[in-house]
């Protein structure tokens, strides 16, 4: 695996941060969550950028970003009650698989 994944790592849980403190933020009217989030966004997007000016593919490296993001929510949406069904589970993984695919298979 590439070094320059842990970029994407990292910048992908920026990414679940800035989601979650956005929702906490009750649509940018809490003003402690709207700068903790307006904060954290381009931290998320500085790491992707740093992976890709070192030499990642754009497509793969974004795809995973945005997949950590998506999985981070989802497992903070989580541990905070909001439980999905069956289905919602089983997609998780699909996405989880995907995250995990493109990161083997890309040089």
């Amino acid at each position: 695996m590439n070094k320059l994944w842990i970029y994407i790592f990292i910048g992908g849980i920026f990414e679940t941060v800035w989601a979650t403190t956005m929702s906490f933020s009750k649509t940018f009217t809490d003003p402690f969550w709207t700068i903790v989030t307006l904060a954290v966004m381009p931290v998320s997007v500085i790491f992707l950028y740093k992976a890709l000016d070192k030499g990642l593919p754009t497509g793969p490296s974004y795809a995973v970003w945005v997949g950590i993001g998506a999985i981070g929510a989802v497992i903070v949406s989580i541990a905070m009650g909001d439980v999905p069904n069956i289905f919602g589970f089983i997609s998780i993984g699909v996405l989880l698989a995907g995250v995990i695919g493109l990161n083997l298979v890309t040089e």
